[in-house]
C-alpha cells in the first residue's frame, strides 16, 4: 500500500494537467493588444487638460450669473401664497398712489397666471379719480419701483368737472416666484 500512494498521487496530478491544458484550455496564451496607441493617449490627455483649464472660468461665470439672478429676483413680489402676493402688490400700489396724492382706496379684482416654469404674474385692478398730472406721476412712480412692476391695463375717461379730473381704471402686474402658484389640472397642462 505504501508503494501505491505515490502512484495514485502521480495519476491525480496527471489527470489535473490533462484537464487544464487539453480539456479546459487550448494551451496557447494569447497576447491582447492595447486599445490605443501612445499618441492617442497623449491627445486624450491634452484634451482633458484643456477641459480642466476651463473649469475655473466656468465657475466664475456661474457665480456672476447666480449673483445677477439673485439681484434681479429681489424685485419679485414676496409672499407665501398667491393671495399674499396679491395683497402685497395691492398695498404697494396704494402706497405709491397715496404718495402721489391719488386716493385709490379699493381694489376691484385680483388675477394671477403662470408665465414660465420659474415665474408667475399677479395683478390687481383698481379704480380712482385724479388729475392728469397725478396720473402721469403715479405711472412714473410705479415704473421707478425696485419691484418688477408693469401697467397691464389703463382706461382713462374724461370728466366734466372744472378741475379737469379723470376717472382711471388701472391694472398693475408684478412678477412672483412660480412656487406660489398651485398646479392646475386639466387642458392647460398640455
Amino acid at each position: 500500500m505504501k508503494r501505491l500512494a505515490p502512484l495514485v498521487l502521480i495519476a491525480v496530478l496527471l489527470v489535473a494537467v490533462i484537464l487544464k491544458y487539453f480539456v479546459l484550455g487550448s494551451g496557447e496564451t494569447q497576447v491582447v493588444a492595447a486599445q490605443e496607441s501612445v499618441p492617442m493617449a497623449e491627445k486624450r490627455l491634452d484634451n482633458m487638460r484643456k477641459v480642466a483649464a476651463t473649469i475655473q472660468g466656468k465657475e466664475e461665470t456661474y457665480k456672476k450669473a447666480a449673483a445677477e439672478l439673485a439681484g434681479r429676483e429681489q424685485g419679485l413680489i414676496k409672499g407665501d401664497t398667491v393671495q399674499q402676493a396679491q395683497v402685497a402688490l395691492g398695498e404697494l400700489v396704494q402706497t405709491i398712489a397715496r404718495s402721489n396724492g391719488v386716493d385709490a382706496r379699493g381694489i376691484q379684482e385680483f388675477r394671477d397666471k403662470v408665465l414660465t416654469n420659474d415665474y408667475g404674474e399677479v395683478s390687481v385692478a383698481m379704480q380712482f379719480t385724479c388729475g392728469i398730472e397725478q396720473l402721469v406721476n403715479l405711472l412714473t412712480a410705479i415704473g421707478n419701483q425696485p419691484q418688477i412692476l408693469a401697467t397691464n391695463e389703463i382706461h382713462v375717461t374724461g370728466g366734466s368737472d372744472k378741475q379737469k379730473r379723470v376717472q382711471v381704471r388701472l391694472s398693475v402686474s408684478a412678477a412672483a416666484p412660480r412656487k406660489l402658484f398651485p398646479e392646475r389640472k386639466g387642458a392647460s397642462a398640455f
